[in-house]
């Protein structure tokens, strides 16, 4: 079917390519004009395949809408335009096409039908986000942005074999469910996993996340884990692995969290919580739960980003996101605290915030699942994320001791952005029916019932009651200035250990290959076309005499070979074996 609309990803690639020839006023028109065309553009394309073409006998599909690509192309777009806007200070041309490109190969991704195009926008989203990492030009960024292309380079190779080794064994390049039987399928999960942040895999998120610019780390939070979670929707859903894997994701961020005292690296921590919600909902794999990971990967896109933006604004006026360093800033920055609370809440799930609307669905279907065990650990992780991330975050950043820091509120652009996502997250809380009624699966589902109304209030009243007696009474852990590694430090140790094996091991092999190949054969060969005639006849006639018990000494040989005096017997042997080697040859 012919269509009028144009690829979802088209219009963002080619247009960020035009933002390095434009500057100030009609840049930033341009840049937020983007979305908001290619927005229009999606919306114009009908349900089923487009842009369907061939490569090597396999379909490719650039645009598969159906009801579970088209909520993450509204959220997707959304979130484009609310950073474009927060971000309109950044002169950057690095940055802006980075970031625009980075949004069109999630699109890419999203409404890819087969895997070969899944994969080429899986990588462009790596490059993409290597730059908006770099972009902050600080040695720690470099060091993080290398360290971030490394894994997600490991992780791409991971899926293009599983990809390969899928195509030959099914014959088919569709992106649809796979399930884990194969040893294809399994490389393809891993490689969705290192996306997806799963525990031991998840360094280069708390590691790389911090370190990007102030309107870096906005995009960041919204594309690549977003990304994988609907490539696990499509692909693995149901899967019972996924359950256990998105439980850890949900439980241990909490601790490093607590611990941790750069601010933007706690949001990361956070997400890795709250994503482990979505992969235990993917996992479970009912309607309900599917339906909930969904729900919450939207509605954490809008949270999360606004935590991200207040604690950029806060960067970006103070130069300071250590809780250490901060405090008191409610009263230079009123604004962006309230906007900071608003986020809070939502991420906390409280009753009218977003947060609340979805997170409770994935909770209610492991309870029906009869997953209790599960059901509790999520319990322990919601109470979590409100102690760091809605009592924490604004809690050390605005208020807290006084810190000193007096400073401007946010620019108007950045508080707009925050203000409109802000208004989502409260929107979203109150009327959650506009959000369900995009969902993949239809739901009847009440989030506003009594029971879990007050459960969900005990749970936020009680949390906040343990936060403001451990604070008081002195036993809750103190900021301090250091580094903290989780897994970290597996890879460190390890990589440290690998170095020096292999440093010893390869060393070793070119101290042998330097002792043959340089110092040795070629002397040998030297000594050996001085005259090469004597060298033969010395090494095949030696064997002979031995043979024959006569001894024949090496001086002998040499003056045999000037006077070309060979014994009879000796040619006639030679004759013999060269005749029956070309027979041989001859007759194969």
């Amino acid at each position: 079917m012919m269509i009028s609309a144009l690829p979802p990803f088209l219009l963002l690639m080619v247009g960020a390519l035009v933002v390095p020839f434009l500057k100030g006023k009609i840049r930033n028109s341009w840049m937020l004009l983007l979305p908001v065309v290619s927005f229009v553009n999606f919306l114009l394309i009908p349900e089923g395949n487009h842009w369907v073409t061939s490569f090597f006998g396999h379909e490719i599909i650039l645009g598969r809408v159906d009801r579970l690509s088209y909520i993450f192309g509204i959220i997707f777009h959304l979130i484009t335009f609310l950073s474009v806007l927060y971000a309109l200070h950044v002169a950057d041309k690095v940055q802006n096409v980075a970031s625009l490109i980075y949004a069109a190969a999630a699109l890419g991704a999203v409404f890819s039908g087969d895997l070969f195009s899944l994969f080429v926008f899986w990588e462009l989203l790596t490059i993409c986000a290597t730059f908006l990492i770099m972009a902050r030009r600080t040695p720690a960024a470099l060091g993080a942005g290398f360290r971030y292309f490394m894994v997600h380079v490991a992780g791409g190779l991971c899926l293009l074999a599983g990809i390969i080794l899928q195509v030959q064994q099914t014959g088919s390049a569709k992106f649809a469910y796979i399930g884990l039987a194969t040893p294809a399928s399994w490389l393809i999960f891993i490689g969705f996993g290192v996306n997806c942040a799963w525990p031991l895999l998840h360094p280069w998120l708390t590691d790389a996340y911090p370190e990007s610019t102030v309107t870096g780390t906005v995009f960041l939070s919204a594309f690549t884990t977003k990304v994988a979670i609907y490539a696990l929707a499509r692909s693995f859903p149901g899967t019972s692995e996924l359950i256990w894997i998105g439980t850890a994701m949900a439980a241990f961020p909490i601790f490093y969290a607590v611990i941790e005292n750069d601010l933007r690296r706690v949001l990361a921590y956070s997400l890795i919580n709250q994503v482990g919600f979505m992969v235990v909902g993917i996992g479970i794999g009912t309607a309900l739960s599917i339906n909930g990971a969904v729900a919450h990967a939207f509605n954490d896109i809008l949270f999360k980003g606004l935590l991200f933006m207040t604690m950029g604004a806060v960067l970006y006026r103070t130069g300071k996101i250590n809780a250490t360093d901060l405090g008191g800033l409610y009263k230079s920055m009123p604004w962006t605290c309230a906007f900071c609370i608003v986020g809070a809440a939502s991420i906390s799930a409280f009753p009218l915030f977003s947060g609340f609307v979805s997170k409770s669905m994935v909770m209610e279907a492991a309870a029906l699942g009869d997953l209790r065990f599960v059901w509790f650990v999520l319990l322990f992780a919601s109470a979590g994320v409100f102690h760091h991330a809605g009592i924490k975050i604004p809690f050390f950043a605005f208020f807290s001791h006084d810190s000193g820091i007096r400073c401007q509120e946010a620019p108007r652009h950045m508080l707009l952005a925050m203000g409109m996502t802000a208004a989502l997250c409260i929107f979203i809380g109150c009327f959650p029916q506009y959000l369900y009624n995009l969902l993949p699966f239809p739901t009847d589902y009440q989030p506003y019932t009594v029971s879990h109304v007050i459960s969900q209030t005990q749970l936020l009243f009680f949390s906040a009651l343990a936060f403001s007696l451990l604070l008081l009474s002195g036993i809750y852990p103190a900021e301090i200035r250091s580094i903290n590694l989780d897994a970290d430090w597996f890879y460190r140790k390890g990589g440290r250990l690998f170095y020096g094996i292999a440093e010893r091991s390869f060393n070793r092999l070119n101290s042998w290959g330097d002792q043959l190949f340089v110092r040795r054969l070629p002397a040998a060969l030297a000594r050996f076309f001085v005259d090469p005639a004597d060298r033969l006849h010395a090494l095949f006639a030696a064997p002979y005499y031995k043979m024959i018990g006569k001894d024949v000494p090496a001086d002998e040989f040499s003056g045999r070979c000037e006077r070309s005096a060979y014994p009879v017997g000796g040619g006639v042997l030679l004759a013999v074996l060269f005749l029956a080697l070309m027979s041989f040859l001859f007759f194969l």
